[in-house]
């Protein structure tokens, strides 16, 4: 191979890693834009729960959730494990959320 081509190979490697990496910051201000929906939905629910004169904190419906996120994290081929954490974290925002107006 000659150093222009492995310098042409290179050059084009590192446009398509910006490229990707420019994906990925996208990718990730999405992710945050519907953090933010789903925070504000949790504001609602939590409001809606001390009207109904429901406890903010329900563990049977959290444990649902997390059930739910590992199986489609499984479906996508991704760790179920690495899913849960991440939707704990999910949920402890949520339940921030939700007793703020408490």
């Amino acid at each position: 191979m000659t150093d222009a081509k492995t310098s042409a190979d290179a050059a084009a490697a590192r446009e398509s890693l910006a490229r990707a990496r420019r994906e990925i910051e996208e990718i990730d201000r999405e992710l945050i834009a519907l953090l933010a929906r789903r925070v504000g939905r949790s504001k609602e629910i939590g409001t809606l729960k001390r009207i109904a004169g429901m406890p903010t904190l329900d563990p049977a419906r959290e444990a649902e959730v997390i059930r739910r996120a590992a199986s489609v994290a499984r479906e996508q081929g991704l760790s179920d494990e690495k899913v849960r954490d991440i939707f704990w974290q999910i949920i402890g925002l949520s339940r921030t959320a939700q007793t703020e107006g408490e």
